[in-house]
């Protein structure tokens, strides 16, 4: 059976809600990924290389959809005020598969840490290897916020630690810290697709940890807390992120544009040092430690 595909470039800001809005008009599953060397016709000229201020965003849709109406609807969810050029592909059901095969390659995070899909061969076996596949919750590496997080716990994580995922989305950092490390490690997200996904890529990297939808999550503090969500529900979040910290704990937060990191670094200076700001294609991670029992 045939499917068709839609083909878009959209600025950095908007590209993750975009692509969550077409998932929720009806979109199979969306890819976002670096744009080709040359943007595609109508999209804005000069933007696609150098400033990498766009992202490719490719969203599967059955054979009888609209794809026409679900942009439509997409922008409107979205909030994306204006028109958006994009195309529309027939894909042949082998065809998508070759496709997605060859865009997911083996991703290098740190000298010791790769993602790699389960397709391909770990290039450095003697690694720490994630093995994660594309799907529908966020969270495969290849964007900014994840590799800025998923850095930030190969620098942290020295063994025996407790780690908690706030947001999880696919489960690729608690996997991963546990894969550095931690003695456990467990994830937190609202989205029962995203909870689905995490446990099975848990069961496919073979490490025992606990996802759990938000209200199930409990209270107990972890070394390590790491939240890879959007700037204003960080924000809201800093009381319960702070208390879900165990005291001398270090907390890593990201989702977050670079001209917003500041006002998230306030919003937890009252109960953390806030020693560090990462920076990653115009995302930002921001570290610090719990005050309580530490500095």
């Amino acid at each position: 059976m045939p499917w068709l595909a839609v083909v878009l470039d959209i600025d950095v800001p908007r590209a993750e809600d975009f692509g969550d809005a077409l998932l929720a008009v009806g979109a199979l599953a969306v890819d976002i990924s670096e744009p080709a060397a040359e943007p595609r016709a109508g999209a804005p000229s000069g933007r696609a290389s150098g400033a990498h201020t766009l992202r490719r965003v490719k969203a599967l849709f059955a054979h009888d959809a609209d794809p026409y109406a679900a942009v439509s609807r997409a922008r409107a969810i979205a909030g994306v005020p204006h028109a958006i050029p994009f195309e529309v592909q027939r894909i042949e059901d082998r065809d998508w598969v070759r496709a997605s095969q060859r865009e997911f390659a083996p991703l290098r995070i740190t000298s010791r840490l790769w993602v790699v899909p389960s397709w391909h061969a770990p290039p450095d076996p003697a690694a720490v290897n994630v093995v994660l596949d594309p799907g529908l919750a966020f969270g495969t590496g290849t964007h900014a916020s994840t590799r800025l997080c998923l850095r930030w716990l190969d620098a942290h994580v020295r063994g025996g630690e407790t780690v908690l995922d706030f947001g999880c989305g696919s489960g690729i950092l608690a996997i991963a810290a546990l894969k550095l490390g931690a003695a456990r490690a467990r994830g937190v997200d609202i989205d029962p697709q995203a909870l689905l996904a995490a446990r099975d890529n848990a069961v496919q990297n073979q490490v025992g940890t606990r996802f759990a939808a938000a209200a199930e999550a409990g209270d107990e503090p972890a070394d390590l807390v790491v939240a890879n969500i959007l700037a204003h529900p960080l924000i809201v979040l800093a009381p319960l992120l702070a208390r879900l910290t165990a005291p001398g704990g270090r907390i890593a937060l990201s989702g977050i544009l670079d001209e917003q990191a500041e006002e998230v670094r306030a919003a937890y200076a009252a109960e953390f040092v806030m020693d560090r700001i990462e920076h990653d294609e115009g995302w930002a991670l921001v570290g610090g430690v719990c005050k309580r029992g530490g500095a």
